[in-house]
């Protein structure tokens, strides 16, 4: 294993395993070394990355000692090591320094867990991450496998388990620096698109899609977005970007997955983002264009239920200041998920002219609440025009002009001065209080 620390604005503490002595496997003078580099991190409040690559624990060393004896040196156990502390020493670091794990090839057993207790994990496109290695899957009976075939991207990317999938070791690295400036302050240089274009990204017709990375990529710095978990929860977009050089989280539906409804994963994905941000104090910008949480039977077999709410509980313990922008549709508690729990949370919420509000869809609030009359309705046709125009009435009824003048959001604003909105809210921002600065948040592995 090697270890350093640079000591500049960008500084890190940086361990890596060499798979070329004992395949990156741990012994007891590893975890020695990995402890105390864990200990410095925090005491330097120094970033942490960690390059995982490696076999877990060696196979007959993991405890052991040697001792000279009549017949040269014997191995004697302590137990199990059941009391290694290197774990514990790493999860410690949540919510004090940045952690990020970055892998390139095999990781498996204890250093998969290692891994998986850092806040964000890079990996390459031949990496294989696993709980346990072939060995152990064949000494537990469960089959002979290659390493390549246990935990390879095309299953730890898509399930959540890695945040950014990049080709190769050399862009490992690259990301790696892009994620830590985020939580290192402000750039005294930047470059903003031309807002003008966020005027034209959402069409006219309510009904098409649009794509999200588009619009956030327009309302970012030029250069400035890094997108978080992009194939897990894919109903829900997480991205770091820049606004005038200034580092914030962006949670946003995507209206191209299951037109934006908040399903288990999207929420899980959102609810971390959430207390990611809010422990190293990076404000949230919110984009909502939500129908509601999803719903239906096989939805709720995925714990939707409880997966949801993570986005009211957390939401309503967040301290950084969050900003509200509604893009399209705002409907039902799914909206309100959006906002951290309500509206009223945000230090503002805004909305853009293609903006709607609702209780409920409005399609399934004029079936639900329309349904006799529409049903006294005999012909098809007429039945079917009803429906549309009363729709129609409630979009119109709904529409965001209209939820300005009843003081539903704050103003409804011209989509090319977004910018100018979250800009000022930052600057308007009161200054950490001391309790604030204090009080250390865990990051939950999920």
């Amino acid at each position: 294993m090697e270890t350093s620390f640079d000591e500049d604005r960008s500084r890190c503490v940086l361990m890596s395993y060499d798979y070329s002595v004992l395949a990156g496997s741990q012994g007891g003078m590893n975890h020695k070394m990995m402890d105390r580099m864990f200990q410095i991190a925090e005491k330097l409040q120094s970033p942490l990355v960690l390059f995982t690559e490696g076999g877990g624990g060696r196979a007959g060393g993991g405890s052991r000692a040697a001792r000279p004896g009549r017949g040269g040196s014997r191995a004697i156990s302590g137990g199990g090591g059941l009391n290694t502390p290197s774990w514990t020493l790493l999860s410690r670091l949540h919510g004090r320094v940045p952690v990020v794990g970055v892998n390139a090839g095999f990781c498996f057993a204890g250093n998969a867990v290692l891994l998986g207790c850092c806040d964000v994990i890079i990996a390459t496109a031949n990496s294989s991450i696993g709980i346990g290695g072939p060995a152990m899957i064949e000494g537990g009976g469960l089959g002979v496998y290659s390493p390549e075939e246990v935990g390879p991207m095309s299953v730890q990317v898509p399930n959540g388990v890695v945040d950014i999938a990049v080709k190769d070791e050399v862009e490992a690295v690259e990301v790696t620096k892009k994620y830590l400036s985020y939580f290192q302050g402000p750039l005294p240089t930047w470059e903003s698109n031309d807002q003008r274009l966020l005027r034209h990204v959402i069409p006219e017709n309510r009904l098409r899609v649009y794509d999200i990375r588009e619009l956030i990529r327009i309302l970012a710095d030029k250069d400035s977005v890094l997108e978080l978990r992009p194939d897990f929860g894919t109903a829900m977009v997480t991205s770091f970007i820049r606004i005038e050089g200034r580092p914030v989280g962006v949670i946003a539906n995507n209206p191209s997955v299951i037109s934006g409804a908040i399903d288990s994963p999207a929420a899980d994905k959102a609810a971390r983002f959430m207390k990611m941000c809010d422990a190293f104090q990076i404000p949230l910008l919110l984009l909502c264009d939500c129908p509601g949480i999803m719903v239906g039977p096989e939805v709720e077999k995925t714990a939707v239920v409880r997966h949801s709410a993570r986005m009211f509980v957390i939401g309503a313990n967040v301290r950084v200041p969050t900003y509200m922008v509604i893009l399209r549709k705002a409907y039902g508690l799914g909206a309100q998920a959006m906002g951290g729990g309500n509206h009223r949370l945000p230090a503002f919420v805004v909305a853009w002219p293609t903006s709607e509000f609702g209780g409920m869809g409005l399609e399934g609030q004029v079936k639900l609440g329309q349904r006799a009359r529409l049903e006294a309705i005999e012909d098809l046709q007429e039945r079917q025009a009803a429906y549309e125009a009363m729709v129609e009435a409630a979009y119109n009824r709904g529409k965001g002009l209209n939820a300005g003048h009843v003081f539903e959001v704050d103003d409804v604003i011209d989509p090319a001065d977004t910018r100018k909105w979250l800009l000022a809210g930052m600057k308007a921002g009161a200054p950490l209080v001391q309790e604030q600065q204090m009080r250390t948040p865990m990051i939950d592995a999920w």
